[in-house]
């Protein structure tokens, strides 16, 4: 049985192709699954896909019509698939419930402190030997105020990090996470008092209806013009435009952004030559205390291993007819 696994990025594949050594044979393309590439599935009854999968409607009727039975995502939810297609035409979708939230607690502080000390600009100087320290002048973490918006696996693992920096934590989800509250000192609030009170505002919740735009034009107003404002988690969380309209009024002391609400298509491609015609994105990196990255938290190697670990899991389950927490199995 071959495999064919869409979107693997270079530093991914030979641990992909290790991983299904010996087990099953798999097919490595670049190119990220949609209505135009779902057709190169045809006769693979189990694909894999990354983050940036497209499976609606048209993508899902085209994978079934080609024989698709199995779809085992590399990522953690359900979000870019049409979940009632999907059960209707009787896919099996697992993905990754778990990997590393140490890549990302880290990726996102590594973002606070490049806007927070202007690490990005004073670099970009001094590879033109330009040594002056003007417009660079940074602020102490110690004794910030951190608001943690979200406090799972890795929220927690943020607020951690937080801790040793020696910063009071404010904390919001539906529950509270005994570690970050006893352990911590973590102090749960409201998100208007989270927001208000905040220097440094990170995001860790899930992409959900009730979280689409958690942040806009009202939560943005209710920040400190001092703020950091950091996003790892998933785009649609900040209203980009909102955001804009921010930064323009000369709100907030930075942004580290390491998705974007409308990155599909723009994240993991090479688009230095044909330009990005996204306006929103486009201003976004005009302010110089913007930072953006290519959805790259989660990309070390362990967690890569993890997530792909669990993937080879997922697909054993499907061929031999377990089902566990990862998995969404047809109605009957």
């Amino acid at each position: 049985m071959e495999i064919l696994a869409y979107g693997v990025q270079a530093d991914e594949k030979p641990l992909l192709e290790a991983a299904f050594t010996g087990r099953y044979d798999v097919r490595c393309l670049e190119v990220f699954l949609n209505t135009d590439t779902a057709p190169l599935a045809a006769e693979h009854e189990i694909i894999s896909t990354s983050v940036n999968a497209r499976l609606d409607a048209t993508t899902l009727r085209i994978l079934a019509k080609g024989g698709t039975r199995m779809i085992a995502q590399r990522s953690t939810g359900f979000n870019n698939i049409d979940l009632d297609v999907a059960a209707e035409l009787g896919f099996t979708i697992s993905r990754v419930s778990f990997y590393s939230p140490y890549a990302v607690a880290e990726f996102a502080w590594t973002l606070a402190l490049a806007v927070n000390r202007r690490i990005v600009r004073a670099a970009g100087r001094t590879r033109e030997f330009d040594f002056r320290l003007d417009g660079l002048m940074g602020l102490d973490v110690h004794d910030m105020t951190v608001g943690v918006i979200g406090t799972g696996k890795i929220g927690e693992c943020f607020s951690r990090i937080a801790h040793g920096f020696g910063t009071r934590l404010l904390g919001w989800d539906i529950a509270e996470n005994p570690v970050c509250r006893d352990r911590l000192g973590m102090e749960y609030s409201s998100l208007e008092l989270l927001l208000a009170e905040s220097d440094i505002v990170s995001l860790h919740v899930p992409l959900l209806p009730d979280t689409h735009h958690l942040i806009d034009e009202t939560a943005l107003g209710r920040m400190k013009p001092s703020a950091i404002l950091i996003n790892s988690s998933r785009g649609g969380l900040v209203d980009s435009r909102a955001l804009v309209e921010a930064l323009r009024a000369g709100r907030l002391r930075g942004v580290g952004l390491d998705v974007y609400e409308e990155e599909t298509g723009l994240s993991f491609f090479d688009k230095s030559l044909e330009g990005v015609t996204d306006d929103t994105l486009a201003r976004l990196m005009t302010f110089p205390q913007v930072l953006v990255t290519s959805h790259q938290a989660y990309f070390t190697s362990t967690a890569v291993g993890q997530i792909i670990a669990t993937t080879v899991a997922n697909v054993d389950d499907y061929l031999t007819g377990r089902c566990s927490e990862n998995t969404l199995v047809p109605k009957a």
